[in-house]
């Protein structure tokens, strides 16, 4: 199991406890500064069964300031979030052939 973490986050601090308190130990990336690329975030929003842009986080600054109202395809969409990995949604946890976002922090329950 691996989560792509940001420590600063409530909600991926929630999620990570989640999956230690069910006695899983999973590989944490930290994504802001291992930023991931374009193949594994492709891999992810598959994994994930959404749209690119399903993983963006609007509420962020560079959203606002550069993409907002933008229609962009799935390609476009992840070569900004690894351009801008702050506009990666967080946290996601990614198990075998399935991934989920840990938002609520309990769905990362249908993995474990």
């Amino acid at each position: 199991m691996k989560i792509y973490h940001n420590p600063r986050c409530r909600k991926s601090r929630e999620t990570l406890a989640l999956i230690e308190a069910n006695g899983i130990r999973p590989e944490i990336i930290l994504y802001l500064e291992e930023v991931p690329t374009q193949k594994v975030l492709k891999d992810i929003i598959s994994k994930l069964n959404i749209q690119a842009e399903e993983l963006v986080r609007k509420t962020e600054a560079v959203y606002k300031e550069c993409f907002k109202g933008k229609k962009m395809s799935n390609a476009q969409w992840i070569k900004a979030m690894v351009d801008h990995p702050k506009l990666i949604e967080r946290p996601i946890v990614v198990k075998g052939k399935k991934a989920i976002i840990g938002r609520p922090p309990e769905n990362v329950l249908l993995l474990v």
